[in-house]
Parts: structure tokens; sequence; C-alpha cells
């Protein structure tokens, strides 16, 4: 009975709060800073400059040594099935 009404209460809570912030509303300027803000934020070692740039940023710009590139010793031989017509001719023979 208890996690039943504590489900309750919960569910009831997060719908007021849905219904709440449908209703709220937020004028013009503010979505335009916030979206500045996060352009600068999300940009900021590019504004800044490299000259505080990491190592480890330039280091994981290089070309990394791939060893599954290099040909295989061991060539993968597939067999080659009978074509679908000759499986065909085959049964309606037997």
């Amino acid at each position: 009975m208890k996690v039943w009404l504590a489900c309750f209460l919960v569910l009831f809570a997060l719908a007021e709060l849905f219904d709440w912030l449908q209703e709220f509303n937020l004028p013009l300027p503010i979505y335009i800073l916030g979206g500045a803000f996060l352009a600068v934020a999300s940009n900021y070692d590019k504004i800044v400059g490299s000259s505080t740039a990491d190592s480890s940023i330039e280091a994981s710009l290089e070309q990394p040594q791939l060893d599954s590139l290099t040909p295989s010793i061991n060539p993968i031989s597939l067999p080659i099935s009978n074509p679908v017509e000759d499986v065909q001719t085959s049964q309606t023979d037997d």
C-alpha cells in the first residue's frame, strides 16, 4: 500500500510540474543571450587561442598507427555454393 501511495504522489507531482512548465515562458532576449552563452562556452578553446591549448590535444590530432591495415598473411577463402538454378533442377530430377 505504501508503494502505491508513493508512486501516486510521485506521478502526480511530475504531472503538475509538467503542466506548470508548459505555461512557463521566457522573453526572446533571454533565449538569445542563452544561445550566445552556449556558443561561447562550447568554442572557448577556439576563441582564446591555441597558446593555452594542452599538448594532449595536439597528440590526439596525429594519425593513429593501426595494425589492422596491414594485409593478413593467411587469406580467407570462402567456398562457392551451387547457384539456385542448379539446386532447383536437381530437386526436380529427384
